[in-house]
């Protein structure tokens, strides 16, 4: 028996995850995208996986840069998470002219004030893993993003297709 890739997308939509947007700097420029492959895999040593469409510009921007940032986005910031899910997007700091924002200190990648939470990681492992890479980072910093209050933080998550609040 094989599942279709409609059959496949279908139920992992049924699935619900959390919302992030990665932020790689470039020699050039700013790139962005959002990303809902994203889980923890180590607290000891602090570890993260991050699933990545292999055929994105993204891809080859982490492979050249070894390092980036995760934002971890809120309820409230459905409308960012989409452009920068967007085909054809522009630079990451395009996206972000009226977002607070800021650099990493060890990576230089954007990083979202509003954001729920951060952190900043190195590239550990790359896997090719069918249309995507899985990069395992250690996370070597979490800068302070947000109101500083993670028990009052409402997640964006994506089910059925959609971004959601939990609630």
């Amino acid at each position: 028996m094989t599942v279709s890739t409609a059959e496949f997308t279908e139920t992992m939509a049924r699935f619900a995850t959390g919302v992030t947007v990665v932020t790689v700097q470039d020699d050039r420029d700013d790139i962005g995208s959002t990303v809902s492959a994203f889980t923890s895999v180590s607290a000891d040593p602090p570890l993260v996986m991050v699933g990545v469409s292999a055929q994105s510009y993204l891809v080859e921007v982490i492979d050249a840069q070894n390092r980036f940032a995760v934002n971890v986005l809120g309820e409230g910031q459905r409308a960012l998470a989409g452009r920068f899910a967007a085909e054809g997007r522009p630079s990451a700091r395009l996206l972000l002219a009226n977002e607070p924002h800021r650099r990493g200190e060890l990576t230089g990648a954007l990083l979202l004030e509003d954001a729920i939470g951060a952190m900043e990681c190195t590239v550990e492992q790359r896997v090719a893993a069918g249309d995507h890479v899985v990069y395992i980072v250690a996370v070597e910093a979490v800068p302070a993003v947000g109101s500083g209050r993670p028990a009052d933080a409402r997640p964006l998550v994506r089910f059925g297709g959609r971004y959601r609040a939990l609630g």
